[in-house]
This record gives structure tokens, sequence and C-alpha cells, in this order.
């Protein structure tokens, strides 16, 4: 048998981009596959490229119904098996300067990408435990370096940083390993989402604060363009994510993809004044 040998995993967010990439790759190595979707035509359209061991499951990380729901399905297949893996993928990204960036979508930033992550996990811990199972979480490497505009996005990214910490040692002592995966730039409909909704947000900024800001969105704007185009397949994420869970000492973290690493050694060896000064050269920021 694969490698999966038929051990049952949950993915939230597995519509598209890295959440259907890790699908689509764990159903091909033998894992059962539940993949989580907010719409049942997702979860079709899904099923149709994969096989009968993956199983499309409507789950929205921010409802607890929804999630009490998928965790009654998921134990009702795996029994007394347990589950051997959960992946923590569904987010967003909600972008644009912190002083323009309505509070209610920080909230749902936070609500999804980080208030969901645990919720999921708090519902399916029983089961992981159970199967002596894995958790990894989907994090990014703006949880370790924040960009100008991100702040929303790399402040729930810092924040699941903290969340695997603190789980890892909480969860050791039954055998559950957990890990954070910290892509880069990845080519999913993540840019597509954010980009529109960061013209969306500039669009009903007040016209003052657009144009005190005009000219760092036209820098970042310029340069989110350019790693959209360097950005590397979602399939190179799905196959860290099945090391994480199926490597008998796996990392503590994962960085994916060249640009991360880079960015993740700047913060290492750069003191932080001369870190910004470097980016607002290379971003060219108005300084």
């Amino acid at each position: 048998m694969s490698i999966g040998q038929g051990r049952a995993v949950v993915i939230t967010g597995a519509s598209t981009g890295i959440g259907a990439a890790c699908a689509l790759h764990l159903d091909r190595s033998g894992f059962l596959v539940f993949a989580g979707v907010r719409k049942l035509q997702d979860g079709t359209e899904l099923q149709l490229r994969g096989s009968s061991q993956l199983i499309p499951l409507l789950l929205d990380v921010t409802d607890s119904e929804s999630i009490q729901e998928a965790q009654m399905i998921v134990a009702k297949h795996v029994k007394e098996a347990g589950l051997f893996g959960l992946i923590n993928n569904a987010g967003i990204a909600v972008v644009g300067p912190l002083e323009a960036v309505p509070i209610s979508e920080l909230r749902r930033q936070l609500e999804v990408n980080v208030i969901g992550q645990v919720a999921v996990t708090q519902v399916f811990l029983p089961l992981i435990r159970q199967a002596r199972g894995r958790i990894v979480n989907m994090g990014s490497i703006a949880g370790r370096a924040a960009l100008p505009l991100m702040g929303p996005y790399a402040a729930s990214k810092y924040a699941l940083e903290a969340i695997t910490d603190a789980l890892r040692l909480e969860v050791q002592q039954w055998g559950i390993r957990v890990t954070i995966v910290e892509p880069g730039a990845i080519a999913t409909p993540i840019w597509e989402k954010s980009g529109k909704e960061a013209s969306d947000l500039e669009a009903a900024t007040p016209v003052g604060l657009r144009t005190l800001y005009a000219a760092v969105i036209a820098a970042v704007r310029k340069i989110v363009q350019q790693a959209a185009e360097r950005a590397i397949p979602s399939d190179l994420v799905a196959k860290v994510v099945e090391e994480a869970l199926t490597a008998s000492r796996p990392k503590t973290r994962y960085l994916v993809g060249t640009d991360a690493k880079i960015r993740a050694l700047m913060v290492k060896l750069l003191p932080d004044r001369i870190s910004d000064r470097l980016l607002i050269r290379v971003l060219k920021l108005p300084h």
C-alpha cells in the first residue's frame, strides 16, 4: 500500500489553492482525505479529481455548529482508529494600511486565520489523541516577517506561530506532533482574492487617507505582482505537508520557497533598523 496506508486526515480550506493541492496529493499517497469545503459544489469538483478515498466535508471554520457536524461525520468513518492528521489550512488575507483597515475586517481576519484554527483543533483533538496523530498548521513567512499593508494577515500568521509552539508542548505527552509550514509566494487564488479585496478597501478609504498612502500602496502592489509571477506551485507545499505527516522526526517548522528562506535569514541575522532600511530601498517606499 502507498505511504498513507489508509490513515485519515482532515484538511480545512480545501476548495482551492494549497488546501486543494494537499487534498489531492495526500489522496494519491493513500490517505483517507476529508477535504473541508464551504460549498457543496467545490467538494464535488474536488472529488471528481480524486479517488473514492477523497471525501468532501462541509466545514466553515468560523461556524461552531459546522465544525461539530464535520467532526461527527469523521468520527463515524474512522471509529476506534481515530484521526491521523489535521491540516489547518483555511485562511484569508486582509490587506491595507493599518490606519485604514476597518476594524470589522481586522476581526474577520483573526476570526478565520486564528480563532477558526483553534476552534477546529479543539473539536478534533480527541480523535487525534486516539490515533496519536499529527497537526499541521499552515502558516506563512509573513508569520516571521511583516511587510507594509500586510499587517492584518501577518498578525494572524504571527499568532499561529505562537499557537503552534504552545500546542506542541501541550500535546506531546500523548505522542502528538505539531508542525507549522511557512510558505513564501505560492501560486494560488489568494493573490487574486486579496488583490480584489485590497482594491475594494482602497476605493472605500477616505480620499485623504488614500492620498497619504498612495505611494506605499503603489510600491507594494508592484512588488506583490512580481512575487505572484515568481510564485511556486502549491504542489510543493503539499509535499512538505506529507513529510510533516509521515517523517519519523518531523521538523517543528518547514520553510517553503527561496523567498521564504531569504526573508527568514534576514530576520535572523539583521537588526530591525537595518532590515527596515533594506526593505524601504528594495520596495522603493517613500521615506
